[in-house]
């Protein structure tokens, strides 16, 4: 099978397929990644480790700080734990939520999460013309952009000049 092949079927899956936890699988959150396909995760109930990144997902999925994942237990890890099973995307969060297989510990943290979301936007819309947050690029020069006065004064008076001309005035 192809690469192409091969990663068009894993995110048809990840994405199509809605997947319930068994009863040895569990929902966690990652925390950060670690590097090597290795991500730190809590659980519900706030225990961290680290879980694996299959190789069916590498360089196909990505997942960053904050996402949902599935994970399948792994008897014989003493750092590594767990093996991601499956991604979790809204849709499949909203499911879960839906059939009462949602992890309470998390719900809370849900909540939370959408109300700082809320108040970071509120912020922003309050400070949309400070431009002191912009990336500034060292590496050219800086020009200034503006018009002086008095350049804006020529105009107006080249325009009534021109505008006598084509009256005939």
């Amino acid at each position: 099978m192809s690469q192409a092949t091969k990663r068009k079927h894993v995110v048809k899956e990840v994405l199509g397929d809605f997947v319930i936890p068994t009863e040895n699988q569990q929902i966690v959150k990652v925390i950060s990644s670690r590097g090597n396909n290795l991500h730190e995760t809590v659980t519900a109930q706030g225990e961290t480790f680290l879980v694996s990144m299959p190789t069916k997902f590498r360089k196909n999925i990505w997942i960053k700080r904050g996402d949902y994942v599935i994970v399948d237990p792994i008897e014989e890890g003493e750092k590594v734990k767990a093996e991601i099973s499956s991604i979790l995307y809204k849709d499949h969060i909203q499911y879960l939520q839906k059939q009462q297989l949602w992890p309470e510990g998390f719900t809370e943290t849900k909540k939370q999460q959408e109300k700082e979301e809320k108040d970071e936007a509120e912020e922003a819309s309050d400070s949309e013309d400070d431009e002191s947050d912009l990336f500034v690029n060292t590496n050219r020069c800086n020009y200034q952009c503006g018009e002086s006065e008095e350049e804006e004064d020529s105009e107006e008076g080249d325009e009534d000049k021109e505008g006598r001309t084509e009256n005939g005035s």
